[in-house]
């Protein structure tokens, strides 16, 4: 099949069986591969933060029984995500960095390209419960615990990940069925959606359209409905008696809002260049696109760590007793 030609996907794997590569060579960030060695420095260091932040988040939270409710076995389901997004990506991105393997097999790839996109649809979910949360506590406080009992959280936790399979999947069988006409040499860190797409040799439209409509039902909705949470909760906080009632309502809130910022930002600004920044450097597209995997878990166990006066006293007194021994 010539590069050229214009078909849909089914057409085109029925014609060309033989197209798909065995493998992709990741090329890490174009027109700055004499800096990847230098550029690798501040992702092992975020890394290696985000392992440590988030693990340590996991173990205070599970062995604290006082730490037992909702809005901190939402922090956990976070940290578990934020583990899995980091871990999924950022070790092919540093052996890149190292020229330690630029190559992932073809299956490979789909799998990393499969967990990336359906980790990141489960912290939208996640993010989005946890807004809910913060309406409960604050517009509804006296059936805080009545609302949000152990099978809701549960029955939340199993929705997230099923509208993550359900949005993600049918995904990996059209890329498969795509005709690649021998390309491999992707100008990226890992392996993405639209990355994988544009490698082939056929009409790509009904992809970026299926793209499009994942974000929309995703990250999109959670959004909207974040939105509309927090509208709801400052309508509330405005009602409130005193000044000092108002700092509190707040204060519970700041830590989600800063997190929802630095989830969100950074992966609508790359969606949006990647689809749009048609004049967008290569070597910015593709940083952005790191962006979003390897800083909401590096900063998220930080900012908890910080803003949560629970969490801060249970992470203080474990040192304490580790010194003590």
């Amino acid at each position: 099949m010539k590069p050229n030609m214009k078909s849909s996907p089914a057409v085109a794997a029925s014609n060309d069986n033989t197209s798909t590569p065995a493998f992709f060579i990741l090329v890490g960030i174009p027109g700055l591969e004499d800096a990847h060695i230098w550029i690798s420095i501040p992702f092992c260091l975020m890394y290696i933060v985000a392992l440590l932040g988030n693990s340590l988040l996991i173990f205070i939270i599970v062995k604290e029984r006082s730490l037992h409710e909702p809005m901190y076995v939402f922090l956990c389901m976070l940290a578990v995500a934020d583990l899995l997004l980091s871990s999924s990506s950022v070790p092919k991105t540093l052996s890149i960095f190292w020229s330690i393997s630029k190559e992932i097999s073809f299956e490979g790839c789909l799998t990393q390209l499969f967990v990336i996109h359906f980790v990141f649809v489960v912290e939208s979910g996640i993010l989005a419960a946890m807004a809910f949360d913060r309406y409960v506590a604050i517009c509804n406080p006296l059936r805080y615990m009545a609302i949000l009992t152990r099978s809701v959280i549960g029955i939340i936790g199993a929705a997230a990940l099923v509208r993550s399979f359900c949005l993600i999947f049918p995904a990996i069988p059209i890329l498969k069925q795509l005709p690649y006409c021998g390309h491999n040499v992707m100008p990226h860190t890992y392996c993405e959606h639209m990355g994988v797409a544009r490698l082939a040799c056929a009409d790509i439209t009904f992809n970026i359209r299926c793209g499009i409509t994942i974000v929309f039902l995703s990250a999109g909705l959670d959004t909207i409905f974040i939105g509309v949470s927090y509208v709801l909760i400052l309508r509330t906080i405005a009602h409130l008696p005193s000044k000092e009632a108002h700092m509190k309502a707040l204060n519970t809130c700041g830590s989600h809002i800063f997190v929802i910022f630095m989830f969100y930002t950074p992966a609508y600004f790359s969606f949006l260049t990647h689809r749009f920044g048609h004049h967008v450097p290569k070597h910015l597209l593709i940083l952005l696109a790191n962006l979003y995997v390897i800083i909401p878990p590096t900063l998220n166990p930080i900012v908890y760590g910080v803003k949560t006066k629970q969490i801060r006293e249970c992470v203080i007194q474990m040192f304490v007793k580790v010194r003590a021994q």
